[in-house]
């Protein structure tokens, strides 16, 4: 078995910005808005070029899931292939107003990345 990353899921306030947000500043993909009348729960899968997704999740009460969980995840991270990308990505973004929380620079474990932040605070890490 060689099992690698599908998507990541992650419960959001305002389903419809982060939806923007994604695809405007990230380059994402949406797929059509899926409803399931029955639970109240609406989504989006976000797909990026190399088959990577994101899955936009709201429950019947903004940002929390059905089995009580809030919003938002721990963090994903993006890999832009290179220094001088995150470097470029991080430039482009920060003009756009959006908020750089850290970096770029090279981590303690060896990785380089910046730390940005979605609408809604959560990290988004982008690495080289």
């Amino acid at each position: 078995m060689s099992p690698r990353v599908h998507h990541v899921a992650l419960w959001v306030l305002d389903i419809e910005r982060m939806r923007t947000f994604y695809v405007t500043h990230l380059g994402g993909r949406s797929g059509p808005l899926y409803h399931n009348p029955r639970t109240e729960l609406r989504s989006y899968f976000i797909t990026f070029d190399d088959g990577c997704a994101i899955e936009l999740m709201q429950g019947p009460n903004a940002g929390a899931s059905p089995v009580g969980r809030t919003a938002g995840y721990t963090h994903i991270a993006l890999s832009l292939g290179g220094r001088d990308a995150v470097d470029a990505a991080v430039d482009v973004l920060r003009q756009s107003g959006i908020k750089v929380q850290s970096g770029p620079r090279t981590t303690g474990d060896g990785y380089y990345e910046a730390v940005i932040l979605d609408p809604e605070g959560n990290d988004i890490e982008l690495t080289a």
